[in-house]
């Protein structure tokens, strides 16, 4: 049985576990936007490859030849086209290239791309500060679309890495 006056004590507890909820619910919700705005502030947790790009130099000394390769899941549907030539750049240059993806199929479709390096090595000196492969894609029927990718190469590059390869790999997205 209770004691008496139990009930107003339990519903008040109740009340303010409620409101403490809701509470932590909202801070939690808005810790995003005002970690965003502390980080600009700051400077905290800037992209390491703009902080690259922006602060670096450029090793005129060295030139490592970039090659761009692109390849689709299925050829029915896209084509990803890669620029043609080997792009010669220079440790610490800031370096854009555009690709050509296109939608072949009548209808929309959405995929992504995922990138990879050859040798393996090459992607610790890979800085990429804008790229199609950070994002999924999304093509209208019959769409065709240039795609930026924007890189830097770190200056501590190995001497030995004179040509690199620099290759994406296009899939559906498949919807679940």
């Amino acid at each position: 049985m209770n004691a008496p006056g139990t009930g107003n004590a339990n519903a008040r507890v109740r009340e303010r576990l409620l409101w403490l909820a809701l509470v932590m619910f909202g801070f939690a919700f808005a810790m995003v936007p005002l970690y965003r705005v502390f980080c600009d502030i700051t400077g905290i947790n800037r992209d390491e490859a703009q902080v690259l790009a922006i602060n670096t130099q450029v090793d005129t000394s060295r030139l490592v030849l970039v090659q761009l390769l692109a390849n689709v899941e299925d050829a029915a549907q896209w084509r990803l086209n890669a620029p043609a030539a080997a792009i010669p750049a220079h440790p610490g240059e800031l370096i854009q290239v555009d690709f050509e993806l296109e939608n072949l199929a009548d209808r929309a479709v959405s995929g992504h791309a995922v990138a990879s390096y050859a040798p393996a090595v090459a992607a610790r000196y890979f800085r990429k500060i804008e790229c199609f492969c950070f994002r999924e894609q999304h093509l209208a029927a019959r769409e065709r679309r240039v795609l930026p990718v924007m890189f830097v190469l770190d200056r501590q590059i190995p001497p030995d890495l004179g040509v690199v390869t620099l290759s994406y790999a296009f899939f559906r997205q498949v919807k679940t």
